[in-house]
């Protein structure tokens, strides 16, 4: 099974990993953490509008129990669009508000229910995917694979910056204008 999921999934999962340490705080306030979520779940439970895919798996991740991860991990290939009925017959709550909140959600924005569960889901188990490495690194590691397996790179890889370039990075006041 291919494991690689959609870069915006990754991206939000990485940014739920950031929004719960930063809640937490340092040392971690458990108190506060409980009370920031206790609060995002009654008000979508009472029908707030928060389109913030970030902020419904944050207020939904220590609650949700995921029924069928493989399930789920098909379904993170696509951000845009993807059966949200479905994905949310594959967790369930054992609390009764974020039950609640997470079934107010999936009425009115189907959507939005569906990649927070998504989120929460790739960020509870983050062994269970890979992401794509776009990094510089990861880039220059590859370039220096086809290196060694005999592609030689073309001269036009290896052409100096022009002009053009180098005067988006100078900030020098030469009195023209």
């Amino acid at each position: 099974m291919n494991k690689n999921i959609h870069h915006e999934f990754a991206y939000q999962s990485r940014e739920l990993g950031v929004q719960i340490e930063d809640t937490l705080g340092e040392p971690p306030d458990r108190k506060n953490y409980a009370s920031v979520i206790k609060s995002l779940i009654g008000e979508y439970t009472k029908g707030t509008e928060i389109d913030d895919v970030n902020l419904l798996s944050f207020a939904l991740a220590d609650h949700l129990s995921f029924d069928d991860p493989a399930g789920l991990l098909m379904q993170c290939k696509q951000y845009e669009s993807g059966d949200a009925a479905k994905v949310v017959t594959m967790v369930s709550c054992a609390d009764a508000n974020a039950a609640m909140a997470l079934a107010t959600v999936a009425a009115s924005n189907p959507e939005l229910a569906r990649k927070a569960i998504i989120t929460a889901f790739l960020f509870k188990n983050t062994k269970r995917w890979t992401d794509v490495d776009n990094s510089l690194d990861a880039l220059q590691e590859e370039e220096q694979e086809k290196e060694k397996g005999g592609h030689e790179m073309e001269d036009e890889d290896h052409v100096a910056p022009g002009q053009d370039f180098v005067d988006i990075f100078d900030t020098r006041e030469d009195g023209n204008g």
